[in-house]
């Protein structure tokens, strides 16, 4: 069966159409995935060592700047080195597996290559020290993460969510506070 010159140009429009909605449902697709993982809707990425929030926080009373040392004093809250958690760990639940994972850091003399959950555009400025300073609790950007056996992002931390904790709290607005 032969094709008429139509029928072969109605063909390659409809096969040029499907080309051009595939690459777009793909990118469609592509963000939506992203948008969901910024949403709490999709599994975090995987950690070198399990670190049980609720036990440290809920179950030991430690509140966040006590791992998270430079929250008051600097741009970021940063993570603990090693050394930080053998304060306790080299005595206490040596025989959990995940201490185990721990000093075999420490013996090595690594860093634990943590997974980075909480991130914002590099043209962004955020300075955890005046969030802090001003009373901004750590759940109201990062969540009840002191109930959470995997840390997940559960706010979008995009403008709108930012912009909107502003006004609500009388903070500034001005665009070059944030983008810098």
């Amino acid at each position: 069966m032969s094709l008429s010159p139509a029928q072969k140009t109605t063909l390659r429009r409809l096969a040029l159409a499907a080309l051009i909605l595939g690459h777009f449902g793909f990118f469609i697709l592509a963000v939506g995935v992203v948008g969901l993982y910024r949403a709490g809707q999709l599994p975090p990425p995987p950690q070198p060592i399990a670190f049980p929030h609720p036990t440290h926080v809920l179950g030991l009373g430690l509140a966040c700047n006590f791992c998270h040392e430079t929250v008051e004093q600097a741009r970021g809250a940063g993570v603990p080195p090693v050394e930080k958690c053998l304060t306790c760990h080299r005595q206490i639940a040596r025989e959990r597996p995940e201490v185990q994972k721990l000093l075999r850091y420490w013996d090595e003399q690594q860093p634990i290559s943590w997974v980075r959950i909480h991130q914002l555009p590099e043209f962004i400025y955020f300075s955890h020290k005046r969030h802090v300073k001003a009373g901004v609790g750590c759940d109201s950007c990062h969540g009840p993460v002191a109930v959470m056996t995997e840390v997940r992002q559960v706010r979008t931390l995009n403008m709108g969510f930012c912009v909107g904790c502003h006004v609500k709290s009388g903070a500034s607005r001005d665009c070059a506070i944030c983008h810098q």
